[in-house]
């Protein structure tokens, strides 16, 4: 160190490095503001950005008239990260419609399925019921005990569209009929999924909340014709959809005029192979935060294990879910479909015992 600077106190020289600290940052954004406009020449004229050969070039010449005490390593990390941080900072901005926040075609607030609300500063719901409707048999002693609980929203598959073309497809038409009378008789409301325009009208006379299937969100020409249906629409995120397309399926629904929509979050695909999906609550700490949408998370498709939906279930309630969704079988392991991830009564009623009240809130 030089006799000039042992002469310096400490506080004089970190008054120098502060305001060197102002010109570096001065100089870093005078030379980002060079590469916007290299950048903007180089669009206009259809070139390439950036240019590596150039910055090899670049870090090569300053290594050579580097003299020290900046080590050589360092010279080459720290002009990599200005290079790369200038490059993407150049990128011209473009607007992001899901981090604005505004939804004006789609419904705020809470959603009304009969007299239960979903949202809207409303206790979270439960809907529950069995993956797929087998027979009356079976529907009869699952509504029994699930009213009897307190559960007002009952789902239960009529059309399945199976991944396997030999797996339970439902008993379609039949279903619907055994499912709409038995949640009647027994004073809820019965939740389903169309699968097909053809069974619409059907649908919307035996459901009294409409599932569109993970599987059908993409499915554009039938969003629009659910558009038509004065009936609340319960929306699965696709496996593979990001949030953005999520809320777009959703703005098809409301833009053929029916905003009376309720986002379920069901999981996404990712690389794990121990959990049928991985869930992502994330997406809905974002809905609830930028947007206010009613939405509701199938812990039970989320994870495609029984194991583990209780620890699932309360994690979506606290990062502020509207409800969730529970797949309820009287016998699991004779179930036709999912049974591994399907509670039987006593599992269900130690996960409603410890989740929500005899009101239907938590």
């Amino acid at each position: 160190m030089s006799k000039a600077f042992e002469q310096q106190g400490v506080e004089d020289l970190r008054k120098e490095i502060d305001q060197l600290n102002h010109e570096i940052l001065a100089l870093l954004n005078r030379r980002t503001t060079l590469v916007k406009a290299v950048r903007a020449v180089k669009d206009a004229e259809g070139r390439a950005m950036p240019d590596p050969g150039r910055e090899v070039a670049q870090v090569q010449t300053l290594l050579l008239e580097n003299p020290g005490p900046v080590t050589a390593k360092s010279i080459e990390r720290i002009y990599r990260e200005i290079f790369r941080s200038a490059v993407e900072d150049s990128v011209p901005e473009r607007p992001t419609p899901m981090l604005a926040g505004s939804r004006p075609m789609l419904r705020r607030g809470g959603v009304m399925v009969g007299d239960v609300q979903v949202g809207g500063g409303a206790k979270p719901v439960m809907i529950a019921g069995p993956c797929s409707v087998e027979s009356a048999e079976q529907m009869e002693e699952t509504v029994r005990f699930l009213t009897d609980m307190g559960v007002r929203l009952i789902r239960g598959g009529c059309f399945k569209p199976r991944t396997s073309v030999f797996s339970f497809q439902g008993l379609g038409l039949e279903g619907l009929q055994i499912l709409s009378d038995t949640v009647k008789r027994h004073g809820a409301m019965s939740v389903t999924e169309l699968t097909s325009i053809e069974h619409l009208q059907d649908t919307a006379a035996g459901a009294d909340l409409i599932q569109v299937g993970a599987r059908s969100m993409f499915n554009y020409e039938l969003l629009k014709k659910l558009g038509e249906v004065q009936r609340p629409i319960l929306l699965k995120r696709h496996f593979a959809a990001t949030v953005e397309e999520w809320l777009m399926a959703a703005e098809y629904l409301a833009g053929h005029g029916n905003d009376r929509i309720i986002l379920c979050e069901r999981g996404i695909r990712t690389f794990e192979t121990q959990t049928r999906n991985t869930l992502d609550l994330s997406a809905v700490a974002l809905i609830k935060e930028r947007y206010d949408l009613p939405v509701v998370v199938d812990v039970s498709h989320a994870a495609g294990r029984r194991d583990i939906l209780p620890a699932l279930a309360r994690a979506a309630l606290a990062v502020g879910a509207d409800g969730l969704m529970v797949e309820v079988h009287p016998n699991p392991a004779l179930a036709l479909s999912d049974s591994q991830q399907q509670l039987g009564f006593d599992d269900f009623s130690t996960l409603w015992a410890s989740l929500f009240d005899r009101r239907g809130g938590c």
